[in-house]
């Protein structure tokens, strides 16, 4: 276990907390003492605590009034394997559920763990969902978490393997919902199709890397990669199917070569509400409520990986009509987005030798 003194950390803390003004906004930009590596994931405990993941297998509790930074001990069978390992992390009421990349045989899938946090460890672990079939490949094991009422959703990456997103018999490239305890809901759109998986509620996903739920409309959103262009923001709606790979949503194979029938739609497919082209390597997203920042009020947060920003993408009548950068090159891979009870925001960035980072006015 690492554990920090707490009056050691706050005058760490007083000495070494930079602030990174960015002019054109009046917005500070803070780096904390918060040492990380490779961070994936945030989860709130309440008010003042947050934990959040590595995908080397970490996880940290993190005050964030002296930035006590505390590992949390736990047997999560997590492998760190190409895109994959210890990923998103989500809390409520104590009980804790991660998402990862597991092994067998020399094969990798995204699973969902369901833990309870006892002092600094989890306990009465166990496996609640795997994505089958395992694949060998290295990419896109997706993988966000997001709760709505008792259900537990959750973005499962196509592996690499196209066209496997338009296959029912298996959850690849899908969007999952199941009860928080794993159980299958009796109200899911295909639970009583015998050709479909009964956690199956949205298909033809690519590797959604994002996900957050729309304090207006109620709706869950996922951010999904593109390849080469066709990185997209949509919602979670049952039955549906974004399409991949028989579209690309504007986007091409990295050779250069069409998706499909080069088609950024086609009838029959749900319309992502905002595209992007070429691709941002789109990461986490947020809706924004709170008070530090009012204008972005009910607008969505969007985390870049490849370029290294993050941006405010804002809407008028539930419409996302103009995104506007906040900053840009200053923490590195902007991985995932959380806000506090005062509406400041709080990032990680997918970098080594990196730190917690908050976004206040």
């Amino acid at each position: 276990m690492q554990t920090t003194n707490s009056f050691k950390n706050f005058l760490l803390a007083f000495f070494c907390i930079f602030f990174i003004n960015i002019p054109a906004s009046g917005i500070t930009l803070i780096e904390t003492p918060v040492k990380l590596d490779a961070p994936w994931g945030m989860t709130w405990l309440d008010d003042n605590n947050i934990l959040i993941t590595q995908k080397s297998g970490e996880i940290f509790l993190i005050n964030t009034e002296d930035y006590t930074q505390t590992q949390i001990k736990h047997d999560i069978p997590s492998v760190q394997y190409g895109q994959g390992g210890l990923l998103d992390i989500i809390n409520d009421k104590n009980i804790i559920w991660v998402t990862c990349s597991v092994e067998k045989n020399g094969k990798y899938t995204t699973a969902i763990y369901q833990a309870e946090l006892s002092g600094d460890t989890l306990i009465n672990e166990k496996k609640i969902y795997e994505a089958l079939p395992y694949i060998k490949s290295p990419y896109h094991f997706g993988s966000r978490l997001e709760i709505k009422e008792d259900y537990l959703y959750a973005s499962i990456g196509e592996r690499g393997e196209g066209m496997i997103a338009q296959d029912p018999t298996n959850s690849i490239g899908s969007i999952i919902r199941i009860h928080k305890n794993g159980n299958n809901p009796d109200d899911n759109p295909y639970i009583n199709n015998p050709d479909w998986l009964p956690e199956i509620y949205q298909i033809g996903v690519r590797n959604p890397q994002g996900m957050t739920l729309d304090p207006l409309t109620k709706d869950i959103f996922i951010s999904n990669h593109g390849p080469k262009g066709g990185d997209f923001i949509g919602p979670v709606l049952p039955g549906t199917n974004y399409g991949w790979k028989q579209i690309g949503w504007g986007g091409t194979n990295y050779s250069g070569t069409k998706v499909g029938d080069g088609n950024a739609w086609e009838p029959g497919f749900l319309k992502p509400d905002f595209i992007w082209v070429p691709s941002i390597g789109i990461g986490g997203i947020k809706f924004y409520q709170g008070k530090s920042f009012p204008e972005w009020q009910n607008s969505l947060l969007i985390g870049s990986l490849k370029y290294e920003y993050l941006s405010i993408l804002h809407r008028k009548d539930n419409k996302f009509i103009e995104e506007e950068i906040i900053f840009k090159n200053e923490i590195g891979r902007v991985r995932d987005i959380e806000i506090n009870n005062k509406g400041d925001v709080f990032l990680i960035a997918d970098e080594s030798d990196s730190s917690l980072y908050i976004l206040k006015p």
